[in-house]
């Protein structure tokens, strides 16, 4: 499968699952359905695995980095970002989040050596600063009168969770790790971590049976989990996780087009203009010079 359409595939998936988790929302605690989520996923994997006769097995000394990512990517990312929604709108979050991609190249340049190039530095400026533009009036409301401060706090430590589960990804892809036993096994341990953290804040494991509900965890769960994070770390062994960093840029773009479509969303001027500066600093970073290839 080409590497853009990978990229196509894994914005158009993650920009959807916005909508979806506004279903997840109300009767079942955030925790819970995250629980919920990775192991259906994790389930998912291993079916799959099995019927199509991969590799399910990771070894004792692949497992201690198979966790780390599990940990990062698939539970405390997701920890921080939910909780840090409680204080701060959806648009802000979008923005903040958008933080991974420069995290993702200072972290590349901290553990594996990766160069520093003027065209990414210029294509992140673009990229946050188009964003920036697209949700102002939300990010405008940042005061520090109240718990905002708070909430961007948490939704900046788990970009960093979430950039740090990158890193894992990418120790494991220059392994050579099969991409659906890493996945199934580090989606297991973050809902395992989940659980734990659902049971250390006390929040109760209920369920809700009705469709809306169990509709969205099944999308959120089998295309939104278990197919976008193995085409993700795809895209991470190809491009790298500064470019791939750049999927979080695009997933509000997505967000805004089908609350445009489904829930009347009205563009401004300045969301357009934020729109084609955010698109030219995606475009900028995916066309720039590539990361030195790594050997396996």
């Amino acid at each position: 499968m080409q590497t853009a359409l990978i990229y196509a595939a894994v914005v158009l998936i993650w920009g959807s699952t916005w909508i979806m988790i506004k279903f997840q929302l109300g009767t079942v605690s955030p925790q819970a359905s995250l629980v919920y989520r990775f192991a259906l996923a994790a389930i998912v994997l291993v079916i799959f695995g099995l019927i199509r006769g991969r590799r399910l097995r990771v070894t004792r000394a692949e497992m201690p980095m198979v966790a780390t990512q599990g940990v990062f990517m698939f539970s405390a990312n997701y920890y921080f970002v939910y909780h840090g929604t409680e204080y701060v709108t959806s648009g802000l979050v979008a923005v903040l989040f958008t933080a991974m991609v420069v995290m993702n190249l200072v972290n590349e340049r901290v553990f594996f050596g990766t160069p520093i190039r003027l065209g990414a530095v210029v294509a992140s400026a673009l990229s946050l600063a188009g964003i920036g533009m697209m949700f102002w009036p939300e990010v405008s409301q940042l005061t520090l009168a109240d718990n905002s401060v708070r909430g961007a706090g948490l939704i900046l430590m788990g970009a960093l969770m979430a950039s740090f589960g990158n890193m894992a990804a990418i120790s494991n892809t220059r392994q050579r790790l099969p991409v659906v036993a890493v996945n199934a096994h580090g989606m297991a341990i973050g809902a395992v971590c989940s659980a734990a953290f659902a049971i250390v804040l006390g929040e109760p494991f209920s369920f809700d049976w009705r469709f809306p509900y169990v509709g969205s965890l099944v999308f959120l769960a089998i295309p939104g989990t278990a197919i976008a994070f193995g085409l993700y770390l795809v895209l991470l062994d190809r491009i790298g996780a500064a470019k791939s960093a750049y999927t979080s840029v695009m997933l509000p773009v997505v967000a805004l087009v089908i609350s445009t479509l489904f829930e009347g969303y009205r563009w401004s001027a300045l969301a357009l203009a934020g729109l084609v500066i955010a698109v030219a600093g995606n475009a900028l970073a995916l066309a720039s010079k590539g990361e030195p290839k790594q050997s396996a």
